[in-house]
């Protein structure tokens, strides 16, 4: 009898064992809502489960990821959101979905500019605003501000897609905040007037129009170009590329307009202290350096080295105003667009 309850007792015991076990291996995970595309995370995701041993699940969202996480509420499954673009994390960070990232590593890491200044969410790679030129009409030096764009003498010269998207809002809020609202006003308007068409399309449509000849300028995002010119299932789209050069403009005062991809801590993150490791681990060398070039943009740590190809493309100053204060700004931009008829 003595025998059959240490044999209980014992197996007790290892139930509990394993019981903890198993807590421990189901709590060494985190969970992403991921915007942005799982060939472009996968890479650093495996390199994280390997240096740290954390599982790092993803679920594709590429749309509509602020509802989805509203409508789950405190039974989200989201550790962490993963998305481009300061409006779409202003979105997550106005609807209260997010709480903040306190990390010594992360602050080193990414300069305050990149970051919220509550810590709600962080850049990880900087996509920048420039100007494509025709190399076969345009001579260097022909633009070398934003300011440039609203200058009569390009009237017919220039394509933008809409002004209402979060790439020309997020530049018109710069604008505003380099410039002040009047000016910035004024800026979008000798714009439009100076369009060769309606705005259309996405920006590499902007590029195709410029080497189709109906313009010589267009706005586009940096690393539309480097998806272009790489482009091997549709060389049309290389040869848009190879017939304009990038001008990175405002290097003589403020700098280039910057835009971030970025990530942010859920506000019910079950496994908040993995997700923190994560984000951490995504503001280091390795993660910093594939995570841009896969994609063709910039790291948003400042000691991490730029791909060579994409550096080959021309140096250039970041404008770094707070991009928080330019997510403040973009509805006072929306209504400028609005009035300019963008």
């Amino acid at each position: 009898m003595v025998m059959h309850r240490s044999l209980v007792l014992l197996a007790a015991v290892a139930g509990l064992n394993l019981i903890g076990a198993g807590a421990v291996s189901a709590a060494e995970e985190v969970n992403i809502y991921s915007y942005r595309q799982p060939f472009l995370i996968k890479p650093f995701l495996d390199e994280f489960t390997k240096q740290s041993g954390i599982k790092a699940n993803v679920v594709f969202v590429n749309k509509g990821m602020v509802k989805k996480i509203e409508s789950e509420g405190k039974n989200t499954k989201a550790d962490g959101i993963l998305t481009v673009d300061i409006s779409r994390l202003t979105e997550h960070a106005k609807a209260g979905q997010l709480q903040p990232v306190k990390s010594a590593v992360v602050d080193k890491n990414i300069p305050a500019y990149l970051r919220d200044p509550d810590g709600l969410w962080i850049g990880l790679t900087r996509r920048v605003r420039v100007i494509a030129a025709s190399k076969e009409r345009v001579k260097p030096g022909t633009i070398k501000n934003y300011e440039d764009l609203a200058d009569p003498k390009f009237k017919g010269k220039i394509c933008t897609r809409s002004g209402s998207h979060v790439y020309n809002r997020a530049l018109l809020a710069s604008i505003i905040a380099a410039n002040g609202e009047a000016k910035a006003e004024e800026w979008a308007k000798g714009l439009v007037a100076n369009l060769a068409q309606k705005p259309q399309g996405g920006d590499r449509e902007q590029v195709k129009a410029i080497k189709e000849g109906v313009c010589d300028f267009a706005l586009i995002n940096n690393y539309y170009f480097g998806l272009m010119k790489f482009n091997k299932d549709k060389p049309e789209q290389q040869a848009w590329a190879d017939s304009v050069y990038l001008i990175f403009p405002n290097q003589d005062n403020r700098g280039t307009q910057v835009n971030i991809s970025g990530v942010g801590l859920t506000k019910y993150a079950k496994n908040k202290a993995n997700m923190i490791k994560l984000i951490e681990f995504l503001t280091g060398d390795f993660a910093q350096h594939k995570y841009a070039a896969d994609n063709y943009e910039y790291p948003a740590n400042p000691a991490v080295a730029i791909d060579e190809e994409i550096a080959s493309w021309g140096k250039f100053k970041s404008d770094q105003v707070s991009l928080k204060k330019i997510a403040d700004l973009s509805p006072t931009a929306q209504k400028i667009i609005d009035r300019a008829g963008w």
